[in-house]
């Protein structure tokens, strides 16, 4: 059986270890192609060395653009490679416009595709990450979902439940075969984070393009750095619309996007974290750090019911709450939460040659 695996953006690639890690194990062909939708060291090339994954097979190099010309280029350039490949299973990942592209073409080749982190929903179209959700598990053959939530969200969509296999999060089962290799960078102890420390990431358009609420978190965030270090590895573009505006930032430690290790050990340790991403709001549950999340839904509605994560509907309250927060004793892991996600899923992939 041949496997060809697409991914294109940073949250992809920690879902993509375990899966071609374990499909490797059961003699699976694998291929590997990144559309280059992320295209710089620290956002993606990194992430292949780190996590061991082999290099991309092909790089389609479709970089930065609009969504309706990035996508068009992956289409464009993505058709000729699965011609040339003809696998018997497109595996894409998460909710990317490279996830929705390639499953276009394939879906238009008769390629079958599976889709792992399916069945996730905002219920929020203006956001373009849901339009990708929604046609891509239209055009799915084999739905793979991480929480059992999601597993109802299709079954109530129409989808047979045959195609529906739970497999749990594969971005857990890389989370907790990293922490050894995070811990051994000692990033948190040189950048001096004590565990009262707060971690921001911030990159959706609805919180960075929107002055009145980038200048609204980033006068909670100086307000909070009087009396707790904040840390914000902030996406170039974000760090782009807080120079136009000329927020006043205090005392918070802002920075380029640093290594997925890196990152997680500055996590881990972290007094809480403050985010709008999805992928975030999971590592924070599995670890048992309070999360906020800057956004009025999420697709990840487990990490609300089940972890430690809060929608912070009002922003003005963001540095009470944050200061506020406590650990829990004991995480609350949902189910399928335990490291041998990606075994489920080349299982699941390997019983359907």
């Amino acid at each position: 059986m041949k496997l060809l695996h697409v991914v294109g953006a940073r949250p992809n690639f920690p879902k993509l270890a375990p899966v071609h890690r374990a499909a490797r194990a059961l003699g699976l062909e694998q291929v590997i192609v990144h559309t280059g939708q992320h295209y710089d060291e620290a956002m993606s090339a990194g992430f292949f060395r780190d996590l061991d994954i082999p290099e991309p097979d092909v790089n389609l190099e479709v970089g930065s653009a609009s969504h309706a010309v990035q996508t068009a280029r992956i289409i464009e350039r993505f058709e000729p490679v699965l011609l040339a490949q003809r696998p018997d299973w497109l595996v894409v990942y998460g909710d990317v416009n490279s996830t929705m592209a390639t499953a276009i073409v394939a879906a238009k080749l008769g390629v079958r595709i599976a889709h792992v982190e399916a069945g996730l929903r905002s219920n929020d179209r203006t956001m373009p990450e849901e339009i990708n959700r929604l046609v891509t598990d239209r055009l799915a053959d084999l739905l793979l979902t991480p929480s059992t939530d999601a597993d109802v969200t299709l079954q109530a969509e129409g989808e047979p439940a045959s195609e529906i296999v739970f497999v749990g999060n594969v971005m857990i089962d890389t989370l907790y075969a990293s922490l050894p290799k995070a811990e051994a960078t000692g990033y948190a102890q040189r950048m001096g984070a004590d565990g009262s420390h707060v971690v921001v990431t911030l990159h959706r358009p609805s919180n960075v393009d929107d002055p009145e609420r980038l200048r609204t978190v980033c006068a909670e965030l100086a307000a909070l750095s009087r009396s707790r270090t904040v840390y914000f590895p902030a996406h170039p573009r974000t760090q782009q619309r807080l120079t136009a505006l000329g927020v006043d930032l205090g005392n918070i430690r802002i920075g380029d996007p640093i290594a997925y290790f890196e990152m997680l050990d500055l996590v881990r340790g972290a007094h809480a974290v403050v985010t709008d991403s999805g992928g975030v709001q999971e590592e924070t549950t599995a670890l048992g750090v309070p999360c906020f999340t800057l956004r009025p839904n999420t697709e990840r509605p487990i990490t609300v019911s089940e972890g430690t994560n809060q929608l912070v509907l009002d922003l003005t309250t963001l540095g009470g709450l944050v200061e506020a927060a406590t650990r829990p004793a004991a995480p609350r892991r949902p189910a399928g939460w335990d490291g041998r996600a990606g075994e489920r899923v080349a299982a699941a992939l390997a019983a359907r040659p």
